[in-house]
């Protein structure tokens, strides 16, 4: 399977990157893939905000932007799916290309812009979802007269099929989305978010998907509000504006950032964040390793997500980090991984 997977890889990265997704979901969905499903252990079981996992390695939004793939992710690996972004209306999202791969930086910068087939079209998929742990990233229609009531929209049609749901106003790819993560306008769009969260017969955890390009203020003030609205957790975090550092020719593409090079300022960011709210982290941003994840979870994540990397390492890069990171919660002394969050938070403050 991992000689198979080491072609598969070589022949994705001859095609333009937008269409070796597409590819690469097709793949997945005609059964290349790994099946035997999540690896767990007495270590790696954990609860995430009233959600049991069989590990805290989540797949991050944007993978599966429409749903498509959710019965071949569900045999993967990861411990929970979290599917999106979806909005209220189907939109085509920025003109392409917009999808860049840094093979130099082991990173990628996309300029999608929300593009998917709109919460009509993704309801009935999560309806007839597989078992497991799913979610739906929440997102607001380009052009909509009221950003704010988008997210709610999508969580009162899809609710009923999720686990959890993610309000994404960091996505740097959408003209002014990031000014909702304002303590005042992020107030009010949280608010309405619980309000028909309440509405649903079975109310969901919320959580909260931040930017890593944000100040120590804009962190305190994200910690503050996401506190009293009463999520269930922190996403730490979307993708990145910063350049600095890159190698590849792509690197002045418009975009933002994913991959290796976030690696550092964003568990900087979810280090923060940990020591100023008691809401669960998740830690998202260049994990590649076991080790990584690890680092994550020692600077303060309950659980950790990853995409970018699977373009680089496979899909058989899930296991290998889950059963990686079993071992080394092991070899230092930690019976279960909870445990060790925080471990290491200092090392990041």
């Amino acid at each position: 399977m991992k000689l198979l997977e080491e072609y598969g890889l070589k022949a994705l990265h001859k095609l333009d990157p937008e269409m070796a997704h597409g590819a690469a979901i097709a793949a997945l969905n005609t059964g290349l893939g790994p099946r035997s499903g999540p690896f767990s252990s007495d270590r790696l079981k954990t609860s995430l905000a009233g959600l049991e996992l069989p590990n805290p390695v989540g797949l991050a939004a944007g993978f599966d932007k429409n749903a498509t793939a959710l019965h071949a992710l569900s045999r993967t690996g990861f411990g929970f799916l979290e599917v999106g972004a979806a909005t209220p209306r189907a939109q085509p999202g920025n003109p392409k290309p917009r999808l860049f791969r840094l093979t130099e930086d082991q990173a990628a910068i996309n300029r999608f812009g929300f593009n998917n087939e709109g919460m009509y079209a993704i309801e009935p998929r999560l309806a007839a979802r597989p078992d497991g742990i799913i979610g739906l990233n929440l997102g607001a229609n380009k052009d909509s007269d009221d950003r704010a009531a988008d997210f709610a929209r999508v969580l009162t049609h899809c609710g009923p099929h999720l686990d959890f749901a993610t309000v994404n106003v960091s996505s740097p790819n959408t003209e002014k989305l990031r000014d909702l993560q304002g303590k005042a306008a992020l107030s009010a769009l949280l608010n309405g978010v619980m309000e028909a969260n309440d509405k649903l017969e079975r109310r969901l955890p919320i959580f909260l998907k931040i930017a890593p390009d944000l100040t120590p203020d804009d962190i305190a003030d994200v910690a503050d509000v996401a506190t009293d609205a009463l999520l269930s957790a922190i996403i730490a975090t979307n993708t990145t504006l910063d350049r600095d550092g890159l190698k590849s020719a792509s690197k002045g593409e418009k975009g933002g950032l994913s991959g290796q090079p976030l690696f550092e300022k964003s568990t900087r960011v979810l280090a923060q964040l940990s020591g100023l709210t008691p809401l669960p982290i998740i830690g998202v941003g260049g994990i590649g390793s076991a080790e990584q994840a690890y680092q994550k979870i020692r600077a303060g994540a309950c659980a950790v997500q990853l995409y970018t990397a699977l373009v680089y390492g496979g899909i058989s890069l899930v296991d290998d980090i889950t059963r990686g990171l079993d071992a080394l919660l092991e070899r230092d002394g930690f019976a279960h991984v909870i445990d060790a969050v925080g471990a290491g938070r200092a090392d990041w403050t």
